[in-house]
């Protein structure tokens, strides 16, 4: 896989994830303060930092088949499920996501809670914990991307660029409009994202179960567009069974 391929897989995976963090932390701050939301942010940074550290060179250590088979299995796991979701919004069997109704349903959940006990570094527990909370389960999926993506080419280092170049460009553009990035295309980008964690998915498992793929990684834009063209498929198949059942 060239270089370019894997910082933009590793960019568009960390961005969705991003998003949905950015959204958490935006309906935190602006309801309960900042400095607690921003000290829960910082917490769960750090804790992913070392799990990122811990994970990385372990993952290197592990026979090259072996971690293709395993992150391969896992890379479905989590390619069908964002495919399978995506397929269902975009045939209308399932409500789209909107980051806006996610921000308001956040930010009237703060300002029902309690005001958080004090203590001595911390003003706000309520906050602190509920980013704590979100930046870490978001961020624990880019730690994921991050490492299998990076430890399966040996290079992570470029993972960690893209996941960091995908969290920079959400924050600053949230820091910039201060409100959920609704106008991301996200449902779109968790499709495509979906269709390439099931392409390399089904590429690192087959190799880790010792299949050769003719033209080596030359066969991945193949592979990804049968599985593009099979989702779009789906989708309109689904399309015309929903319209069928809401026929009187």
């Amino acid at each position: 896989m060239g270089l370019g391929f894997l910082l933009a897989s590793v960019f568009l995976a960390c961005a969705v994830e991003a998003v949905e963090a950015l959204t958490i932390v935006l309906a935190v701050g602006t309801t309960r303060g900042w400095r607690s939301t921003l000290q829960g942010v910082g917490a769960a940074l750090g804790v992913l930092a070392v799990i990122v550290a811990a994970l990385g060179p372990a993952l290197t250590l592990i026979p090259i088949d072996a971690l293709r088979l395993f992150v391969g299995g896992l890379l479905l796991v989590f390619g069908l499920q964002w495919l399978r979701k995506a397929i269902l919004r975009a045939s209308g069997w399932k409500d789209l996501h909107d980051e806006d109704a996610v921000y308001a349903r956040e930010a009237e959940s703060a300002r029902l809670a309690e005001e958080g006990s004090r203590m001595r570094l911390v003003e706000d527990w309520y906050a602190f914990t509920l980013a704590f909370k979100g930046v870490l389960l978001e961020g624990l999926e880019v730690a994921f991307i991050v490492v299998t993506f990076g430890a399966n080419q040996h290079d992570l280092p470029a993972a960690v660029l893209g996941a960091v170049l995908a969290v920079g460009v959400v924050a600053v553009a949230g820091i910039l409009v201060r409100a959920p990035l609704a106008r991301v295309p996200e449902n779109t980008m968790k499709f495509a994202v979906g269709a390439m964690l099931t392409t390399f998915g089904v590429f690192w498992g087959a190799e880790g179960a010792g299949a050769h793929w003719p033209g080596t990684d030359a066969a991945l834009p193949l592979i990804l567009l049968v599985i593009i063209v099979f989702s779009l498929l789906a989708v309109g198949s689904l399309r015309r069974r929903r319209k069928s059942a809401l026929l009187p």
